[in-house]
């Protein structure tokens, strides 16, 4: 087929997180993103993955303690009017300023729960076991508990629903005696938490995570956060959206969600679920539940990563071993740490600084998976404990590397423990490829055939870490010595 019968080939798509939980608290990332759009475009970022723009429990929260669905930084409640991240207006200015420059926006839904009512209501609970959520420890009894929301900054603007204690399934805290356990809420019918296997089995049900527990068997509940998937849809220019905490609230609400979504409003959106657990089984039967219209982010991946840095001389050759992406390549974000994972916040899932640039080689340079790079990696982390950026400040090169050069045919060498590579041999139009060697105990060799098509090249490493170049063969072989570090090599 002659070259201009040929179908160009599709760039490759990298997201990033565009936050870490110790942004500081001045309520300008909003503006701050919209300045770094321009840049973050330049080096390779195609979509955005923002913190929760909605109202949380106070003008410091990051979102996570959600108060109000509907206020996205617009109304004067819970201390202020604009979020942590900024104001509604200032929202707008990003999600327009992305769409000019060709950046999708992914929207964080965080849906389980709400946070910071308005005022107590009386209901009858029943005290459960922390590490059991099915086994009650007390008698039915009645406690005052933080479950009105009246929204009062925004009265009935955009949607009209309040909440009170029979929209909840579970709460944390009984102001009647000041005592702090988990309560399943009980009522006139069958209440309860989420039926078995609706929600994640750990902890006997996984039902309740934190604050007031929202229950979707009610059918207000299941209609109100669908109305508000509708207005966001025609609010903000989004490309897609990030579910929170998909183990602790309803499967089959969160499939008639997107299903909705996908079908109506926001054709063509992406979607991902923050499963975090370790194990594959349970994740890859969530994807086959859902139909695989999702994705999840690669949690046994991370700790893989997590887990070699720790361990002196680790078999790289392991690395995707039992990893969301190698079973199920097209639904698997990979990442190498988020907000959840960073410093002092998981320490169990912590990377070691020395092995960052050769994980985020291995997710941004291969041919399977969908990379998320993080916003703590790129810029640093801040609050009482900062890190500088990673990678040695050479991240943006890395993908930039990606969006240019990981294309086409992948050939592995996986042939040494502490030593391993591949090379990208490119394609009609993305021509270039690149060859990509890892070593975590010290200087190596690595030999691996580039292609024929690339004979009598010279390539050198776009890192600028590289000790030699590489100079190819008649039939594309190359040579390299690498110093401990991740080498990723192009034409020059």
């Amino acid at each position: 087929m002659a070259e201009s019968e040929q179908k160009p080939t599709p760039e490759n798509m990298t997201m990033m997180q565009a936050f870490e939980w110790y942004v500081p608290d001045d309520h300008k990332h909003w503006i701050r993103l919209e300045q770094q759009i321009p840049q973050l475009k330049a080096i390779g970022i195609d979509n955005m993955w923002i913190p929760p723009g909605c109202k949380a429990s106070s003008p410091s929260g990051n979102g996570y303690d959600i108060y109000d669905l509907y206020d996205l930084g617009e109304f004067d409640q819970k201390g202020s009017k604009g979020t942590k991240w900024g104001t509604k207006d200032e929202l707008y200015a990003l999600t327009n300023k992305a769409k000019e420059v060709g950046v999708g926006i992914y929207w964080d839904a965080v849906l389980n729960h709400k946070a910071a009512a308005d005022h107590k209501e009386k209901c009858e609970a029943q005290e459960v076991d922390q590490e059991d959520r099915n086994k009650t420890v007390s008698d039915p009894y009645e406690i005052d508990a933080w479950l009105g929301f009246d929204f009062p900054g925004r009265g009935e603007q955009h949607s009209a629903q309040k909440y009170h204690w029979y929209h909840f399934t579970g709460t944390d805290y009984n102001a009647e005696n000041n005592k702090t356990a988990i309560y399943k809420i009980l009522g006139d019918k069958t209440k309860g938490w989420a039926a078995a296997g609706d929600v994640d089995g750990e902890k006997g049900n996984y039902d309740y995570l934190m604050f007031a527990d929202l229950d979707y068997d009610h059918p207000e509940v299941k209609e109100d956060v669908k109305n508000w998937g509708k207005w966001l849809s025609k609010e903000v220019t989004l490309k897609g959206i990030r579910f929170d905490a998909i183990k602790h609230f309803s499967e089959d609400f969160l499939r008639e969600f997107i299903t909705d979504l996908d079908e109506n409003y926001g054709a063509g959106w992406f979607f991902v679920g923050e499963f975090w657990k370790d194990s594959l089984d349970d994740m890859s039967r969530y994807l086959q539940r859902m139909g695989k219209k999702f994705s999840l982010f690669d949690a046994p991946l991370v700790y893989n990563f997590s887990q070699m840095s720790k361990t002196e001389g680790a078999d790289l050759r392991k690395v995707f071993d039992d990893t969301l992406v190698q079973i199920e390549p097209v639904n698997a974000v990979t990442l190498v740490m988020n907000h959840d994972t960073q410093p002092y916040q998981a320490l169990e899932a912590s990377i070691e600084p020395f092995f960052k640039p050769l994980a985020y080689a291995l997710i941004l340079l291969r041919n399977t998976g969908y990379p998320c790079i993080f916003y703590g990696d790129l810029y640093g982390i801040k609050g009482e404990h900062p890190f500088p950026p990673s990678c040695g400040g050479a991240l943006p090169a890395l993908t930039l590397a990606r969006k240019l050069y990981a294309y086409g045919e992948q050939d592995d060498y996986f042939d040494f423990a502490t030593c391993i590579g591949w090379v990208r041999k490119g394609t009609w139009d993305k021509r270039f490829g690149c060859a990509v060697v890892l070593s975590n105990a010290g200087p190596g060799e690595k030999k691996m055939h580039v292609g024929e098509m690339h004979a009598g090249e010279k390539w050198t490493d776009v890192l600028g870490w590289g000790r030699v170049r590489w100079r190819l063969g008649a039939m594309g072989l190359g040579f390299s010595l690498v110093r401990g570090d991740s080498d990723i090599y192009k034409e020059a």
